[in-house]
């Protein structure tokens, strides 16, 4: 195990900065009940759905998009004032702007792992963005639906720079800390198993534990999503060394496809979320975004270029019959823009996480985003 000689009162110290920065997986952070304050001059009124039994219904009729998110992960949902900001954060605006017509009409419902699956089957929340991985098991047992993947992610270790270990294969006979309960726990044991890796690992209820714990040279690896890692490197304390002191292996782990989810037997309120994702990626393959939607609607003519035309809400006879009006999607990129306008604002190349596009480019780039057919 590394050594390292780290005085208790930097330890305390360190560990505050990052979990201010952070806010860990368990421990809540303090949010405002509501946040109503529009982003917009104009406020859109929407018609509620005529269907009463769905949660579409439901929350037009409250006014309120209820989005339980993380209690603090930068890049993803960190709060910021009264509000949350970062890449699931800014899905929650996207459906709020679509069925509400004010993307701050939300109220901010943070959630630790062992809380996110019982709120959502309580109602406690109307959608669940929150660094979640598509699992057979969570989709047949949690009562819960997953709507297209937001983020394809996968599994990763975080060592110190000058650790010596260049991939996990040079981690034999180590100790890596890791999360209890989560689906990493039982990656990093299949995955050490299969290569005849011996390992000891050190076992946390919440992040704030293990990182503690890391700080104090308990553990040779740390093992989450790479997007977590970055997002954890991104604020390594100076007291620490600073983020050139730790690095991440290129080795990748396990598959874990996060997006949003819904509560099982909905169909409505799950399509509502499942197309406002997928408006997003289609606008972004369109080449439409928030600073040329406005003028694009004034501009398309729908005979010459219909499938813009019905994405814009300018084609009459076209209903996909999701409940809600025709310019439900121009409201989705006038709050919060495209696929990669979301992506690179909150966790691309030139953000601290310094994340590439890799599989999460659209199709026609190589990677794995695709949304079906707008008609």
């Amino acid at each position: 195990m590394r050594k390292r000689n780290v005085r208790l009162a930097s330890v305390a110290l360190a560990a505050g900065l990052v979990l201010a920065a952070c806010g860990g997986e368990e421990e809540a952070a303090e949010a405002p009940a509501e946040s109503t304050e529009s982003g917009s001059e104009e406020t859109v009124t929407v018609e509620p759905a005529q269907d009463g039994g769905s949660l579409l219904a439901a929350v037009q009729e409250r006014g309120t998009l209820k989005c339980g998110v993380n209690t603090g992960l930068p890049g993803f949902a960190a709060p910021e004032g009264d509000t949350y900001v970062g890449f699931d954060a800014d899905y929650c605006r996207a459906i709020a702007a679509a069925v509400l017509g004010d993307a701050e009409a939300i109220e901010w419902i943070p959630l630790s792992a062992s809380a996110r699956f019982t709120a959502l089957q309580s109602g406690e929340i109307d959608v669940l963005i929150r660094n979640t991985t598509w699992t057979a098991t969570r989709d047949g047992s949690e009562g819960a639906s997953f709507a297209v993947t937001t983020f394809y992610d996968g599994q990763g270790m975080l060592v110190d720079t000058d650790s010596g270990f260049d991939s996990i294969s040079d981690m034999a006979g180590t100790t890596v800390c890791v999360q209890a309960g989560t689906t990493t726990e039982l990656n990093l044991e299949t995955y050490f198993a299969a290569a005849g890796l011996a390992y000891e690992p050190l076992v946390f209820e919440d992040n704030d534990q293990l990182q503690e714990a890391y700080y104090a040279g308990r553990c040779d690896g740390w093992t989450s999503d790479l997007s977590q890692l970055a997002a954890f490197r991104g604020t390594w304390p100076a007291e620490q060394g600073g983020t050139e002191s730790v690095k991440i292996l290129s080795d990748v782990m396990s598959k874990e496809p996060l997006g949003p989810l819904t509560s099982d037997g909905d169909t409505e309120w799950f399509d509502v979320v499942q197309w406002v994702t997928f408006a997003t990626i289609q606008a972004e393959e369109f080449g439409i975004t928030q600073g040329n939607v406005d003028s694009l609607v004034a501009s398309t003519d729908p005979e010459a270029n219909p499938g813009i035309g019905r994405f814009l809400g300018l084609v009459a006879d076209f209903d996909p019959g999701l409940g809600l009006d025709a310019e439900w999607a121009v409201r989705v990129i006038q709050a919060v823009g495209n696929y990669s306008e979301i992506y690179e604002r909150n966790v691309g190349p030139d953000t601290a996480l310094g994340l590439p596009r890799g599989v999460n480019s659209l199709w026609t780039e190589g990677g794995l985003l695709y949304a079906p057919p707008f008609r």
